[in-house]
């Protein structure tokens, strides 16, 4: 039976695009993901993803709202990926772990490589038309 991993994703929303951010290690490196991580034991999936943000971009954020929850099967684990609509706090951010990040509109949010789980999140932000 495959591992389940219970993680956290931050659709991070300003000036109508998203924040895209390329996987720096591990089998998936290369892909693009949205920033996040694995939600701890004993840890609420909001607490996770504030600790995930401060840890891969020594940033702040503000939770909005949830967006939705996806579930995907990869080869050697299965992954329940929830992503909330946030914005950043003012200060910006680095790239403590991820070797790229880029923002996305509407029209480039295709425009990379995105990992598998990522994908049916990129489909609840175009249902949910919150790109220009």
């Amino acid at each position: 039976m495959a591992k389940k991993l219970e993680v956290v994703g931050a659709v991070i929303l300003q000036e109508g695009r998203v924040l895209a951010t390329q996987r720096s290690y591990g089998p998936l490196a290369g892909g693009w993901e949205f920033p996040g991580g694995k939600v701890e034991p004993g840890e609420a999936p909001r607490q996770a993803l504030h600790r995930e943000i401060r840890e891969e971009l020594d940033a702040a954020i503000a939770i909005e709202r949830h967006l939705v929850t996806v579930q995907h099967d990869y080869d050697d684990f299965s992954l329940e990926l929830s992503c909330y609509v946030c914005r950043l706090a003012p200060g910006g951010f680095h790239l403590l772990e991820h070797s790229d990040a880029r923002w996305l509109g509407a029209r480039d949010i295709d425009s990379v490589a995105w990992l598998p789980a990522d994908r049916g999140v990129i489909e609840a932000i175009k249902a949910a038309d919150i790109l220009a």
